[in-house]
């Protein structure tokens, strides 16, 4: 298998992973209408997988061949589960594993994972190391932030780029900033000149603020990145990465919004709630005549026959 990420064009523009949004049957719906250079799962636990629950946490590794290139993110702090969720990964036939050093969730970072790990540069390498053996042939690439509780980037990026990683996203803030101040995309300029210096081959992909393709566009020029990643802004707009100028009509939303709620349900029937689907409705149902009434009653559902129903009375 070849390195999909030399084949890219310049800038790229990869979708986000987001627990519980960017999952299988969202990366469909994207797929068929807005699809981006490369997509990410959302990102599973290294543990989970190397344990008696695997078979549970298999769906969220589940794809379809319209969704290439795709790249398994992964988290944890057990370099021998990252060497063994690797060798998985590559069995299931992903295009990449990506490692999740930025997530700035409590329950994950108790764990010794995600933006925890800036703060353990020893066991962060261990990490990548165990993750590149079992991913052989597969690319391996970070996804991380500035710093964590301020900017480190004059010593945490050239160390990840030391380890010879394929590609590097960097969330535009440190953890403790969240997504509670305006990314600053100095850092990602700062970052691409350090790879440069360095004279590494790792791709720098900027995350934080990107309203859409235009506006990543734009970044992209001021800053050198290579690649760009949205995240918040596919929130109820599928036809992101499609560049289409009309804005999408009631009618097209509540299309998409009924195909993706039973896909979800066709997806993961019992083993995810339902309710996971109404972060979506609100993303989805917004902007027209009635809306609020149409999202009360959406709110309320258990299944997509009740969308349905709702969605064909409204009309």
């Amino acid at each position: 298998m070849k390195n999909f990420w030399n084949k890219l064009p310049k800038p790229f523009f990869a979708l986000a992973p987001m627990a519980d949004v960017t999952d299988a049957a969202f990366r469909r719906i994207i797929a068929k209408y807005g699809k981006p250079d490369v997509m990410w799962t959302e990102f599973v636990a290294c543990d989970g997988l190397q344990s008696a629950g695997r078979e549970h946490l298999m769906r969220d590794l589940s794809y379809t061949d319209e969704e290439r290139p795709i790249v398994a993110q992964v988290f944890g702090a057990n370099p021998e589960n990252f060497r063994k969720t690797a060798e998985l990964v590559r069995e299931l036939g992903f295009d990449g594993i990506d490692i999740n050093m930025g997530c700035p969730e409590k329950n994950i970072e108790k764990q010794g994972a995600g933006a925890s790990l800036i703060k353990d540069p020893s066991l962060a390498k261990e990490i990548i190391i165990a993750t590149k053996e079992g991913a052989k042939e597969i690319p391996v690439s970070v996804k991380t932030r500035i710093g964590y509780n301020k900017n480190e980037l004059e010593t945490w990026v050239p160390f990840l780029l030391e380890t010879g990683i394929d590609a590097l996203t960097i969330h535009a803030r440190t953890r403790k900033e969240m997504s509670d101040v305006p990314a600053r995309w100095e850092h990602i300029e700062r970052a691409v000149q350090i790879r440069d210096e360095m004279r590494s081959k790792t791709l720098i992909i900027g995350n934080g603020d990107v309203k859409n393709v235009a506006d990543g566009k734009v970044k992209a020029q001021q800053t050198g990145a290579d690649g760009i990643m949205i995240g918040r802004g596919i929130f109820g707009n599928p036809w992101l990465f499609s560049e289409r100028t009309e804005e999408a009509s009631f009618q097209e939303k509540c299309a998409v919004l009924l195909e993706h709620a039973f896909l979800f349900e066709e997806i993961f029937g019992a083993t995810k709630n339902f309710s996971i689907m109404k972060k979506h409705f609100k993303a989805y149902v917004t902007g027209f005549d009635g809306a609020k009434e149409l999202r009360v009653k959406l709110m309320e559902t258990n299944g997509a026959k009740e969308v349905k129903r709702i969605i064909e009375n409204r009309k």
